[in-house]
């Protein structure tokens, strides 16, 4: 950015001080010098944020890997309690997030190890602790009251500090062996792990400071990766991505070309073909809590075994339970409709919705633990995820009346804002929760009619800007005012004609006309849109997992980020501003009879 800083997502109100620290440090590896004028700006803008003081914990390990930062000032991972098996232990690694799970392990192996890999001399941040290394305060912020779990468990970090000082650590090698045992199973099948970045590097780094060479199996295959369809060359640079959706984003194109194709064409049947065969039929960590059903269910990526998801999922249930007849009744499909709804139905959490990866991960105490000061460290259900779920059980036949469909559908109700729109978890932000709900209602059957529906397409049509799009701000995670308000994108308007047409309302017909009008106008000639803006959400950066009410100023100061969102991760789905818009063209089509 011009002030010398980098921002968390596109046009943020502000740079994020980790992002900033983490590049800088980065160029100072590669060679660039203090006095260079991009870090002169950087350094600049740190110390006007507060200096390395308020870094987060990940920033805080990255530092300290390169030993620039005291193991001693970070928070402790002893993995003797991460490797706890015992799944009635509150700190067991089946109660984080299936992310913080996977990014727990190899971060204990290196906290436990102290690991540090010195830059060189010339190359150290020595300029970013301009008092001196040893005048810095490298403690942990103490927000929130005296007495409550945060401050209870920094003293209890301490104590844990002093355990490893002590050096009498019996049960440490079984633990670390424990957690390696976990990291080298927990491979995916492309050589990452998880599916996404932060495992994939940390578990490298992991297994090499336990001795496994980068000619081993394991590390080589990880090493691998890197060059495969992990990274991409654009305008002569190198873009790491920090995961991948090719599964997700078939689904969604499928999709996308069943709204608008009139017969399922040969290019739609090599999809389908794709996707029935990324079935995930492996028992992952989900057989953790869910016993007694066959394995099931798609991942994000291509190539994770462990961690199906139930909104991809409820995508491609979606996407089976539209095709043509004669494709319905052939017997691998209806096997794979069958295994995957029952898949779906058991991993129901038990206040009626569905989460991304897991049942019931909403322990909220570990979300006090100091290492817990990033995205979110649980999975609890969403507005979004429950809503496809519902969309895809009500067009394989069921209605309300169903059992698993009736506590969806209490869940979803008990959601809906005050405003009459649903928060977004997965895609950013109210317009993406309101564009799930409405379509999976109309799906079960709901009266459309019903004044709590109107009230949401009441929302949208009021949040609609003057030339017909729609957009939202990622800033609207932090600040109510900005739900809905946003310069328009072609995903943000697509997703909200998807809730508009599945009212059925004549109503919201010149608001529809509008929205389809500005899709025609702004497409390119090539036949898709530009959208530099970040629609799609990774984590908000409330640590819960959930939505949360602002009003509550201790609330706010809790979660100790702004606008910036320096505790979230914001991503741009490439082919968001294709799928969609054609979805939602389609649909108004049908809807417009043009």
């Amino acid at each position: 950015r011009p002030d010398g800083s980098w921002e968390a997502y596109y046009q943020a109100p502000q740079g994020d001080i980790n992002g900033t620290v983490e590049c800088y440090a980065a160029l100072r590896c590669v060679g660039f010098r203090p006095d260079d004028e991009p870090l002169v700006r950087a350094r600049r803008w740190i110390f006007e944020h507060g200096g390395l003081r308020g870094i987060r914990v990940f920033t805080r390990y990255w530092l300290a890997l390169l030993g620039e930062w005291p193991w001693s000032a970070t928070p402790n991972l002893p993995p003797e309690v991460i490797a706890n098996p015992r799944h009635w232990f509150v700190f067991d690694i089946y109660n984080f997030a299936s992310w913080a799970r996977a990014t727990l392990l190899p971060l204990a192996v290196l906290s436990a190890r102290r690991a540090v890999r010195p830059l060189p001399p010339g190359r150290r941040l020595d300029e970013l602790f301009p008092e001196g290394r040893e005048r810095m305060d490298y403690s942990l912020p103490r927000r929130g009251p005296w007495f409550s779990w945060r401050r209870v468990f920094l003293f209890s970090d301490r104590i844990l500090h002093l355990y490893q000082q002590l050096g009498f650590t019996p049960f440490r090698e079984t633990a670390i062996n424990a957690c390696l045992g976990w990291i080298v199973r927990h491979q995916d099948a492309d050589g990452a792990w998880g599916g996404i970045q932060p495992p994939w590097i940390y578990s490298l780094m992991a297994l090499n400071v336990e001795g496994y060479e980068l000619t081993h199996p394991v590390i080589s295959k990880g090493l691998t990766a890197l060059d495969s369809h992990w990274s991409y060359e654009r305008g002569g640079t190198l873009h790491i991505q920090a995961s991948e959706s090719p599964v997700w984003d078939t689904l969604l194109a499928l999709l996308a070309m069943q709204d608008c194709e009139r017969e399922f064409t040969p290019a739609m049947t090599r999809a389908l073909d794709w996707v029935l065969a990324n079935e995930v039929r492996y028992p992952g960590d989900w057989t953790k809590k869910v016993k007694n059903v066959e394995p099931s269910g798609w991942a994000f990526e291509r190539a994770n075994l462990h961690y199906p998801d139930i909104d991809d999922t409820a995508v491609a249930l979606i996407v089976l339970s539209r095709l043509p007849r004669q494709l319905l009744d052939e017997p691998r499909i209806r096997a794979t409709i069958d295994r995957a709804l029952a898949w779906t139905l058991a991993m129901q959490s038990s206040n009626g919705g569905w989460a991304a990866f897991d049942k019931d991960n909403d322990r909220p105490i570990i979300t006090k633990i100091p290492f817990c000061d990033f995205g979110e460290a649980l999975d609890p259900p969403s507005a979004d995820v429950t809503a496809h779920v519902l969309e895809a059980l009500g067009l394989l036949g069921f209605d309300r009346h169903h059992p698993a469909v009736a506590r969806g559908y209490r869940f979803i109700r008990s959601e809906q804002e005050t405003d009459g729109s649903w928060f977004g978890r997965w895609g950013v932000n109210h317009i993406y929760g309101t564009a799930a709900v409405l379509p999976a209602l109309a799906a079960i059957g709901e009266d459309m009619t019903q004044a709590y529906v109107r009230a949401a397409a009441d929302w949208l049509v009021a949040h609609q800007n003057t030339e017909g799009g729609w957009g939202e701000t990622c800033a609207s995670y932090m600040d109510d005012s900005l739900r809905g308000r946003g310069p328009s994108t072609a995903s943000q308007t697509g997703w909200a004609l998807l809730a508009l047409v599945a009212t059925g309302s004549r109503d919201y017909e010149r608001s529809i006309r509008r929205g389809v009008g500005f899709l025609i106008d702004s497409q390119r000639d090539d036949g898709t849109w530009n959208e530099p803006y970040y629609t799609g959400t990774g984590f908000p950066g409330y640590g819960f997992g959930a939505r949360m009410d602002f009003r509550d100023q201790k609330t706010r100061e809790r979660i100790a980020q702004g606008t910036e969102l320096q505790r979230g991760f914001m991503i741009n789905y490439n082919l968001y501003r294709h799928y969609f818009p054609l979805m939602a063209l389609g649909r108004a089509r049908k809807f417009l009879g043009a």
